[in-house]
């Protein structure tokens, strides 16, 4: 019996641990309790203590095509309402534009100054960990999803409302001047450029007559030596052909005149031989093979041979020769060069002259209000936030609870098994002397 309860102590022990271990708990609720009450007060500490951060955003979303007509109705500067936008984007998101705003109005960013730190380093604290840009996703580049904004999170004691959307209107202010400067730029240069084509033109015109003419001679030189090199060579195929054939008509008429074909017949006319028909045969042959030369018969072959031996030119045979000739004809005299040539009053030749003064005129008298401009659509202006992004009490008070007595619990488990562990070293150090 001694021998075997060692080993069925433990099944025993096991089967009241449950009940054992809810005791323990019990008797420890007092250490739960201050566990779970230290870590909630911590929590509301925090929670309560804490400075507030609020989270105010503005949004802004392409502008309507109309609000851009007047300055793409210039002709000179186009823009269209998702470029606007995304200029206003990159405005608000400029470090140079914040720090331009951030000059303008150190007044709402006063309650953010500390002692020892300079303006610049105040700014750039607040720069990099206040302000998130918001965009879309770069999977969806349609015109209904596209929007640019900013969101801040702020102290309680900065303005945040006023200071997004004074944000949002100078990054909107910056870009109306910076398309302002452009425009007047593009004006400007524009005009330069006219007046250099103008001046250009009066001076240019008679060396690019002249280059023109010369681009023309050479131009019916060079067309000229191609119709001449072509007739040659279609003159010198036509003759190659020509005696080709009689040497094909010569081979031929041998073997026509060795078969005893003086007429034209063919190979199944010729093996019957001179059998001897009654009444009117009608003999139709279908052979997808081409009947050799010599079944027309010598008397026609050495007639086409003597006709062909007797051609002086081949010109005839060929259409393109007959064109050749033609084309080299309108060659002999160039109508545009010598309507070149007789121009007199050349000034009324350059007309693209009167287009640059009229577009010249345009620009000097071109007039767009950009201070009116509506570059992007305010689809959210900040307001003031109901309530603080963090810390958030209700969460955090009920966090503390539940941490704190899920701490306490820990302990209690903890101290229940060392206590039970003393216990069991103890009872089998007693049998042992036993």
């Amino acid at each position: 019996m001694n021998a075997i309860s060692p080993i069925v102590q433990p099944a025993a022990n096991e089967e009241i641990d449950l009940a054992t271990l809810f005791l323990s708990l019990w008797e420890q609720k007092l250490l739960i309790a201050v566990v779970t009450l230290l870590i909630a007060t911590a929590a509301a500490s925090y929670a309560f203590f804490t400075t507030p951060e609020y989270q105010v955003q503005s949004l802004l979303r392409p502008a309507a095509i109309k609000d851009l007509d007047a300055l793409n109705h210039t002709g000179v500067y186009e823009l269209e309402p998702g470029q606007a936008l995304q200029r206003v984007g990159e405005a608000l998101e400029s470090y140079d534009s914040r720090m331009a705003f951030f000059r303008a109005n150190p007044e709402l960013f006063e309650a953010l100054r500390e002692p020892g730190r300079s303006f610049e380093q105040t700014f750039e604290g607040f720069n990099r960990e206040a302000f998130k840009m918001l965009q879309p996703d770069s999977k969806r580049a349609d015109n209904m999803s596209a929007y640019v904004g900013v969101q801040l999170t702020y102290p309680a004691d900065v303005n945040g409302v006023a200071l997004v959307n004074g944000l949002v209107d100078h990054a909107i202010e910056s870009e109306r001047e910076r398309i302002a400067d452009d425009l007047q730029t593009v004006v400007q240069n524009r005009l330069n450029q006219l007046e250099l084509k103008m001046a250009a033109a009066r001076a240019s015109y008679e060396a690019s007559k002249e280059a023109r003419i010369a681009a023309l001679l050479e131009a019916d030189s060079l067309k000229r030596a191609q119709l001449q090199d072509e007739l040659r060579a279609l003159r010198q195929q036509l003759k190659v052909h020509r005696d080709n054939r009689i040497t094909q008509l010569e081979e031929a008429i041998r073997i026509a005149k060795a078969l005893g074909i003086g007429k034209p017949t063919t190979p199944s006319a010729l093996g019957e031989g001179e059998r001897l028909t009654q009444g009117s045969v009608i003999r139709t042959e279908v052979n997808n093979q081409q009947i050799p030369l010599y079944f027309m018969g010598s008397e026609a072959l050495e007639a086409e041979r003597n006709a062909l031996l007797q051609r002086r030119s081949d010109d005839f045979t060929e259409p393109r020769i007959a064109q050749i000739a033609k084309e080299l004809q309108l060659l002999a005299h160039n109508r545009q060069i010598e309507v070149l040539k007789q121009r007199e009053n050349e000034d009324l030749f350059l007309k693209d002259l009167a287009i640059w003064r009229e577009e010249a005129t345009r620009l000097r008298n071109l007039s767009v209000d950009v201070a009116d401009l509506k570059l992007v659509s305010v689809d959210q202006l900040a307001v003031e936030p109901l309530k603080p992004i963090k810390p958030k009490r209700a969460l955090t008070l009920a966090l503390g609870v539940v941490l704190g007595g899920m701490l306490g619990l820990f302990i209690a488990l903890l101290r229940s098994a060392l206590r039970r562990a003393i216990l069991r070293r103890r009872s089998d150090q007693s049998e042992l002397a036993s």
